[in-house]
């Protein structure tokens, strides 16, 4: 029987206040290290995309969400870029939830800052950049980084 694709999906929380969105600056996790995006993290098995959101939420942020208030966004597929496999990526936006956002993982996020969807930092993880241009800029649901986008964009793509 021909081996079937064990894509890894990922999701990707859209936090918005008055018309920003949360980014943190990655450090110490030997991947983008230095670049920032929204917080994220892997499905893990036996979870559902939204439990995972969730869970990433209240580790990464100290914040409690609702997945009902969660509102699917964009759903990006990228190849592989390490021995993990190609990758699923699933951005949620959500606008209202309980505690304050606080940095919980300093190990692995110098930093938290609130940023314009529209003015994206330099440094912004590019297939994130991506997503995040697709979803305010031009209203895109769903996009396909293939290889060369990959490249193009400096990410290091795995034979």
């Amino acid at each position: 029987m021909k081996e079937r694709n064990k894509a890894v999906p990922a999701v990707y929380l859209i936090l918005e206040k008055d018309g920003k969105i949360l980014f943190g600056t990655r450090q110490n996790t030997g991947y983008m290290d230095g670049k920032s995006q929204v917080p994220a993290g892997h499905v893990e098995l036996g979870e559902m995309p939204t439990e995972a959101l969730v869970r990433e939420a209240k580790e990464e942020v100290g914040i409690d969400i609702d997945r009902n208030a969660l509102e699917f966004v964009h759903l990006s597929y990228r190849p592989k870029h390490d021995v993990t496999g190609d990758r699923v990526d699933i951005f949620f936006r959500v606008h209202a939830w309980k505690g304050k956002v606080t940095n919980m993982e300093p190990e692995k996020c110098s930093e938290l800052s609130w940023v314009d969807p529209h003015e994206l930092p330099e440094n912004t993880v590019p297939h994130v950049k991506e997503a995040i241009n697709c979803i305010y800029g031009k209203g895109v649901p769903f996009r396909e980084l293939d290889g060369s986008w990959l490249k193009k964009n400096g990410v290091p793509i795995s034979a």
